[in-house]
């Protein structure tokens, strides 16, 4: 804002129609249900059950909340939970998430780096221009993937609780994300969501009035995809504004035009998440009415009534008040007669041995 000014913020604004509005819920409707079937496969790897109807409610409240709350995961964070807490099992219902939301990382770095390192943009001529650090960064990130590999297979050998774990972890991840069963369906839905999105941005750039090819354009989009990924931003919004400025700015295209073409994408994709909002709502009602009415305190007529039970009706008297006796007249006799008559009973009572009379 203070490089570009207000003006390309409210551009985002003005530029958008109601043509690119339903273009962008059609194609988070779209993307959305294909999450939410990678969020199944992964799911039922696990040995857990999730319908796709409820998966797709979930990841609808999930977008809107991600949209609406700071740090972006809080959303995902809720549907773990919920998730977990209505199968029994909370634990494998937040790992069933965070595989979810790894496959699709995953898919969005390879497809990522294999487009920046091979598609002229800013970021491939920065690494052409630093060809020796670029090769030492990624023999260490090369070497140090590596190294976990090696160390989780070696910690996987032991009895200790962590080796345990590391058991249990691998055979999670090889159940949920690389199985036959689900990893063919993991990787088409990745693959599909990442397109939904980069088709949002396409929106975004051609209301903004970018002219440029989508060979030019998909560099730069990834490139704000990937940025999207780090959670500091503010309800999505933050470093993908910074990354798209400078990518446009350095590709020889307008910053201004990269920031407004942000500015656009980060509304769509906020109009996109809209029915999370209805989905948040109608929940909240169905809860409210679930929960059961208190009872009104019942104050009982004596409580009401005068201290004294003989001013209480006949009707009031019998349904309150017990019956009593008469009460028994009693003679004192002297304590020497009290006491022989106490021995004369205990003397009479029988011993008690397992309940039956010695």
């Amino acid at each position: 804002m203070w490089r570009l000014g207000t003006g390309a913020f409210l551009d985002g604004l003005r530029v958008l129609d109601t043509g690119a509005l339903v273009a962008a819920l059609g194609i988070g409707a779209a993307t959305t249900v294909l999450s939410a079937w990678r969020w199944c496969l992964v799911a039922r790897g696990l040995g857990m059950r999730l319908t796709l109807k409820d998966a797709t409610a979930d990841y609808y409240q999930a977008l809107f909340l991600n949209a609406a709350l700071p740090g972006g995961i809080l959303g995902d964070v809720g549907r773990a939970v919920r998730h977990g807490k209505d199968s029994g099992d909370l634990g494998r219902g937040v790992r069933a998430v965070v595989l979810e939301r790894t496959a699709g990382m995953i898919v969005l770095l390879v497809v990522g780096a294999a487009v920046l390192v091979t598609v002229p943009s800013p970021v491939f001529d920065l690494l052409h221009a630093n060809g020796a650090r670029t090769a030492a960064v990624t023999a260490g990130i090369a070497s140090a993937g590596v190294l976990v590999f090696l160390g989780m297979r070696r910690l996987r050998r032991g009895r200790s609780k962590a080796a345990g774990a590391a058991r249990a972890g691998m055979s999670e991840i090889r159940a949920g994300l690389l199985s036959w069963r689900s990893g063919p369906g993991v990787l088409l839905a990745s693959a599909a969501a990442l397109a939904g999105h980069l088709a949002t941005f396409l929106v975004a750039a051609r209301a903004a009035g970018s002219v440029a090819s989508l060979l030019e354009l998909a560099p730069l989009l990834l490139l704000a995809l990937l940025a999207m990924g780090l959670p500091i931003n503010v309800g999505g919004w933050g470093p993908r504004e910074g990354v798209m400025a400078w990518a446009f700015g350095a590709a020889g295209l307008s910053a201004a035009q990269g920031l407004t073409i942000a500015v656009a994408y980060g509304i769509l994709a906020f109009v996109a998440a809209i029915p999370g909002a209805v989905v948040l709502v109608v929940r909240l009602v169905a809860r409210r009415a679930e929960k059961p009415r208190t009872a009104p305190a019942l104050t009982p007529a004596i409580a009401a009534a005068p201290a004294s039970p003989l001013t209480l009706s006949p009707a009031i008297a019998a349904a309150h008040v017990p019956a009593m006796a008469p009460a028994p007249i009693i003679v004192p006799l002297p304590a020497a007669r009290v006491l022989r008559a106490a021995v004369r009973v205990e003397a009479r009572r029988p011993a008690y041995s397992g309940g039956v009379p010695a």
